[in-house]
């Protein structure tokens, strides 16, 4: 990530939350104490934030922007960047000419764009940047649904009960997850599920890209049951247990192989 993009998303966070410590940054962008302690030093020389002990507060007196409890998109792309394409393509591999499918948004399921590139098909997705992906580099029919831009997540959310969403119908709907496990399929923000949740209404199957760092992991909030999951796609490395344990709800578990070599 560039020192910019990273310094940009540091002001966001301290705009949305007005403190937030060395180590809680760290987590959220990614990258080294040393590298955010810099970052923190010399934003605050430039009079963007204050520094003080153990991190960093908003200078900001307007009220803080709307946010959603959820890492920002270009931190996530970066981590397990070479599994979640592999997963992406076995993602893209259900889908055929004609097929209405809907797409969440996340880092995961951006990569699906890549490989969908060929087809003719209509896609209902939340997510603005593979929105703009899908009508540069493919003949996709893309449909998005109303809402609020959400910069960070790149993703657009309504908060209304009645949008475009109610009118679509798709076959299959993908969707990643930050835990997979006993509880159900989780998430990090109610908002999320409330805008989700409207997306899962219109469609037939519910599949989850998860890699296997994400199996058995628990979050804040939880999306739906297993029992609600059709098929779950994730890599190789997966814990044999929990396969079997997923397999126990009747879900179709696909590991990608991490191994495989692109073409």
């Amino acid at each position: 990530m560039l020192e910019k993009h990273r310094q940009q998303l540091i002001k966001d966070i301290l705009d949305q939350q007005q403190f937030a410590s060395v180590r809680d940054l760290t987590e959220k962008l990614n990258a080294s104490e040393a590298t955010i302690r810099r970052d923190i030093t010399k934003m605050s020389k430039r009079g963007e934030i204050s520094k003080i002990r153990g991190g960093a507060e908003s200078t900001n007196v307007e009220p803080r922007k709307k946010h959603i409890a959820s890492s920002a998109f270009i931190v996530d792309k970066t981590k397990q960047a070479d599994v979640k394409k592999l997963i992406a393509k076995r993602a893209a591999a259900l889908c055929t000419n004609g097929d209405s499918i809907i797409i969440n948004g996340g880092t995961s399921t951006f990569m699906m764009g890549e490989y969908l590139s060929g087809l003719h098909m209509n896609v209902l997705t939340n997510s603005f940047v593979l929105a703009d992906y899908l009508s540069e580099h493919s003949d996709v029919q893309v449909t998005l649904p109303g809402g609020e831009i959400y910069r960070e997540q790149g993703i657009i959310l309504s908060s209304y009960d009645r949008d475009s969403s109610e009118y679509f119908h798709g076959s299959m709907m993908f969707m990643g997850t930050p835990g997979i496990g006993e509880f159900g399929v989780m998430e990090s923000d109610p908002l999320l599920i409330r805008s989700e949740q409207k997306l899962k209404r219109q469609t037939e199957k519910l599949v989850i890209l998860a890699d296997s760092s994400k199996l058995g992991k628990r979050s804040n909030f939880v999306f739906c049951p297993l029992t609600e999951v059709d098929i779950l796609i994730t890599d190789s490395n997966a814990d044999i247990e929990l396969i079997r344990y997923f397999e126990s709800f009747d879900i179709e578990v696909i590991a990608v192989d991490v191994d495989e070599q692109e073409a």
